[in-house]
């Protein structure tokens, strides 16, 4: 949620296509996650992950010469939507590039995003990953109602100012192939990424070019908006740093990908009163013990210590999500909420995601009762959903609305429910510091398992 991609290559300039070029054979790191029945009853599954589309090298088909870098297209290319998608080939990655390039290796149920990775003069700075099928072609997907999802997860070098999330969003299993006859490169390129912020970025929505109108970003060198975003659903199960961590479900009016225009999806380029038109829930129902009031649980040293690994289990009961924790062999259940007013359990229900609003004084901001409410939420927890792993600093808020005061200039520390998410401060967190002071921050997710609910966890 509310991430921006910095990557500044030399070899490797940031694009986004749907055609597939010639000069480097697409290759995935493999990766074994398991499906489960019961306790200790679980099936290894190989799949392989595959790098967000929009981290790749855009070209002309017919040669070197970039269709996208620096922040802005190259408009003797790409001088309508017609002649860019017609011109540009999105260029694939061999295994090689994943770790020299963008930092991301595998090892058996591993795998590792590094947030920042140097390479050719040049760095690259997150990343974003989609896991596919057993046939290495479409996207594995899950449903996730009835259903629980468990990890490891290591990321103690993951400071104030830096999202580790993962979170299963929507998306067409085949990347948007049979959707959109222009997009020939689909899953196996890492295309046809959508969200509930309906981002605008995407240099490629539903298989054409997002060239016209192209602003680039004032803060992010290296990106920007064009007219068109894509909007879907997203259950962001893990958006987290070693400092606090959030759970939110994000409704839309509709149930799957769907391509916005303008004022229809503007989230954050423009004002808040813009952001309000957005169709789907940005913003969405979440959950963060920090900000319920239990700022003691979560971080280095609390209940749950960050600066070592801890298991996450996430589970999709009808009326209720809720997660628990295991360390050192033990269980840790989450925290209900300290705050008067809100439901005395932990988790996301229908409940506290109508009383949290009035609580934390946000009733202008959600679409979740606009949007169908808990009734919508399990419609999107009953559809299959593709699993996405980044990284990222976020150019729009900091990452403060998941470890520091946000809004930034409200009151926070003096008592005022829901704005205090986690004790990172506001100076500091701009991207460029955050990225300069964090050379080493990594997360790495392991041990994935999936089943019905009571299946995954063990003690």
């Amino acid at each position: 949620m509310f991430t921006s991609w910095s990557i500044a290559f030399l070899l490797l300039p940031v694009a986004n296509a749907q055609r597939v070029g010639t000069y480097s054979n697409e290759s995935h790191p493999p990766i074994r996650w398991s499906r489960c029945t019961a306790p200790g009853s679980c099936n290894p599954i190989a799949g392989s992950l595959v790098v967000d589309a929009d981290m790749r090298w855009i070209h002309e088909a017919e040669g070197w010469r970039s269709c996208f870098s620096d922040g802005n297209w190259d408009y003797k290319i790409c001088n309508n939507e017609a002649s860019c998608t017609r011109n540009c080939v999105l260029e694939g990655v061999d295994k090689s590039n994943y770790k020299d390039s963008y930092g991301i290796t595998t090892a058996h149920d591993s795998v590792s995003l590094k947030l920042r990775t140097c390479a050719n003069f040049a760095c690259n700075v997150g990343s974003r990953v989609f896991l596919l099928d057993e046939e290495d072609t479409k996207y594995q997907t899950f449903v996730l109602l009835g259903n629980e999802f468990a990890f490891d997860v290591d990321l103690s070098t993951v400071e104030c100012g830096i999202n580790s999330a993962l979170s299963f969003v929507a998306m067409d299993a085949d990347g948007g192939m049979e959707r959109f006859p222009t997009n020939e490169a689909g899953a196996r390129y890492g295309t046809g990424y959508c969200d509930a912020q309906c981002p605008m970025s995407g240099r490629f929505v539903g298989g054409k070019a997002n060239c016209e109108g192209w602003r680039p970003s004032a803060t992010d060198p290296v990106s920007g908006a064009g007219l068109y975003g894509s909007c879907c659903p997203e259950f962001g199960l893990w958006n987290s740093n070693s400092h606090s961590y959030s759970m939110s479900s994000h409704t839309c009016p509709h149930d799957g990908f769907k391509v916005c225009e303008t004022y229809d999806c503007e989230t954050f380029f423009n004002t808040q009163d813009r952001h309000y038109m957005s169709q789907c829930d940005p913003y969405g129902c979440n959950y963060n013990p920090t900000r319920m009031g239990v700022p003691g649980f979560y971080g280095k040293g609390k209940t749950v210590d960050t600066s070592r690994n801890f298991t996450v289990i996430t589970r999709f009961a009808e009326d209720r999500v809720y997660q628990i924790f295991v360390q050192d062999g033990k269980r840790i259940d989450t925290p209900a909420p300290e705050w008067e007013g809100l439901p005395k359990e932990s988790g996301l229900s229908d409940e506290i995601c109508i009383k949290s609003l009035p609580v934390f004084g946000e009733e202008n901001l959600s679409r979740y009762a606009r949007n169908g409410g808990w009734n919508t939420h399990k419609k999107v927890l009953s559809r299959p959903m593709v699993l996405a792993m980044s990284i990222s600093t976020d150019h729009w808020a900091h990452n403060l609305w998941i470890d520091g005061v946000f809004p930034p200039e409200g009151s926070g520390w003096d008592g005022v429910p829901g704005q205090v998410r986690g004790d990172c401060p506001l100076d500091g967190s701009e991207p460029a510091a955050v990225e300069l002071n964090n050379p080493r921050a990594k997360v790495t997710w392991s041990n994935i398992r999936f089943g019905p609910i009571g299946s995954t966890l063990v003690l």
